[in-house]
This record gives C-alpha cells, sequence and structure tokens, in this order.
C-alpha cells in the first residue's frame, strides 16, 4: 500500500472509530449487515469495518449483504471474488425491483423515491430472518448536508441522516459510520484500493436529479469558504429550537412566565379571529 493511500486509509479509520464512540454504533457482540451496493462508499465502509473488527479482535460479526435489483449489465463476479479473497461472509440477493421502478415511475421523474423503499423493505426482512441486530449503510458527511439542504428547499423541513436510527417498529437499528468522512477521501481511496465496483443504471441516467444541484450549490460556496460543509455538519450536531420556530420543541407562548423578576402577574396570550384568505390569496401569500 502506498504513502498516500495508508494515510488516507488512516483518516477514514479516525473518523469511521470516532463516530462509532461519538454515537455508540456497534457493540461487543454485535452482527452488523453492511449493505454492499457495489459502490465507492459501501466498498470503503466494508473495508474499514473489516480493519476495525480485526483490531477489536473481533469482538462484532460482519456480513456483507448485495441486493441484485436485476439490473442492465449487473455483474457481480469481481464483487463475489473480491469478498471471497477476503474471507467476507456474504450473500448476494436477486430481487426485480428493477423492473417494478422503470414500470411504476414515468419517463423524467425520479426513480430513487421508489426504488429506496422497495430496497430498504428487502433489506429489512432479511435481517430480521438472519438475526442481524445492526444494519449499515454507506453514506457520508456529504450525503447527510445535501440531504439537510434537499429537506429544507423542497420538503420545508429541518432533517438530515441520523448517525444511528431505531425503525418505526423498533426491530432494527441502522447505522451510518461514514457520517465523518468526506466524499473527497472515500473516492480516494476507492481508486487506491481498486473496489471493484458496480455502477447503478438507474438513478445515474437521470442527470437532473435534485440532489446533484444541491451538492453544485454547496460546491459553489465551498469555493469561497471551505469550512461551509463542515459548517453544516456541525449544525446538524448543534440544534437551538430557541432560535427557530418549532412551537412543538419551544414553548414560545408562555415565555413571559419564564422572565427573571416578572412582577406582571397572570397573564393570557391574546387571540384574535383571523379570517381565512380565498383560495387564490394564499397561493400568492404562500409563494
Amino acid at each position: 500500500m502506498s504513502t498516500a493511500s495508508s494515510k488516507v486509509e488512516r483518516k477514514l479509520l479516525h473518523y469511521v472509530g470516532k463516530a462509532i464512540a461519538d454515537y455508540g454504533l456497534i457493540h461487543t457482540k454485535d452482527r452488523v449487515m453492511l449493505c454492499l451496493s457495489g459502490g465507492k462508499d459501501s466498498f470503503t465502509l466494508l473495508q474499514i469495518l473489516s480493519l476495525l473488527k480485526k483490531r477489536s479482535n473481533h469482538k462484532f460479526d460482519l456480513f456483507a449483504f448485495t441486493l441484485d435489483q436485476a439490473q442492465p449489465g449487473w455483474n457481480d463476479t469481481a464483487l463475489r471474488a473480491w469478498l471471497e479473497t477476503r474471507h467476507i461472509p456474504y450473500e448476494v440477493l436477486r430481487e426485480d425491483t428493477y423492473s417494478i421502478v422503470k414500470d411504476k415511475v414515468p419517463e423524467g421523474k425520479t426513480y430513487c423515491s421508489l426504488c429506496s423503499r422497495l430496497r430498504r423493505g428487502i433489506i429489512y426482512t432479511y435481517a430480521e430472518k438472519q438475526g442481524f441486530n445492526k444494519i449499515a449503510l454507506g453514506h457520508h458527511r456529504d450525503d447527510l448536508i445535501r440531504t439537510f439542504l434537499m429537506s429544507a428547499f423542497y420538503n420545508g423541513e429541518i432533517r438530515s441522516m441520523p448517525p444511528k436510527l431505531l425503525t418505526d417498529n423498533k426491530k432494527h437499528i441502522v447505522i451510518r459510520p461514514l457520517i465523518y468522512c468526506q466524499e473527497n477521501d472515500i473516492i480516494t481511496y476507492a481508486k487506491e484500493q481498486q473496489f471493484p465496483l458496480i455502477p447503478c443504471n438507474l438513478c445515474g441516467s437521470q442527470e437532473n436529479l435534485m440532489r446533484k444541484k444541491v451538492a453544485k450549490l454547496i460546491d459553489e460556496l465551498s469555493k469561497d469558504n471551505p469550512k461551509v460543509p463542515s459548517n453544516m455538519l456541525h449544525a446538524l450536531g448543534s440544534i437551538k429550537p430557541s432560535q427557530l420556530m418549532d412551537k412543538t420543541h419551544w414553548d414560545f407562548k408562555h415565555l413571559e412566565s419564564q422572565r427573571i423578576n416578572f412582577s406582571d402577574g397572570v397573564t393570557t396570550p391574546l387571540e384574535f379571529n383571523v379570517p381565512s384568505l380565498p383560495i387564490e390569496l394564499v397561493d400568492i401569500v404562500s409563494s
């Protein structure tokens, strides 16, 4: 391994180890199922977790799960060989979600949402049947901050991808150990390690995805201030409810009673009978 490679590997090991420690992502005797899509991110995560597993004296189990979605041109021969050479237990499961997505989503629309839901259902079902208590995904720092902006711009919500998530049915814990890792480091590492990558012919065929536009925006802002990405990541872990507008997380209506030396007596918030706007005016106000 070259000096440059060992340098980026040490950096990735540091940040993955820090994420595991900061958020308690992996515990002793955990059975971790890593979702190996065939992309640079999941290959990098698998390699780094394999190294950390050895350093921990094999205190947790690591298994690679690959979903073959029957995309045209799919060839996992090199992926299987890579896993077998490194003695990593794995399974490649074939489920034709590609045809479903192509049939259900109109041409020119984003495939990612439906594709993700189908894939997630298969992953959760497999993990439950096989007894894995952690599901590891390869989302990195740049995925988190892009999702953050996408959610704000297009959904009107402040949310992103948490480092550790208990699913709605309380049966699975999803972890993202790459949350502190930069995509550029992952790209460098993937090239140095010569991972047998498998391209996604579904999402990759759509050039105008919102995520690409948001990524370009962040890149442009970073040219003037290189700290923009790291500041955005820090913002996700430094929420100040009193500085936002969410009434469910901050009691704006009763702040008067919390004033020091409050002597104005008990007061009642004013409530106004606000008339409803005609539909056409609502559209103007909200646009």
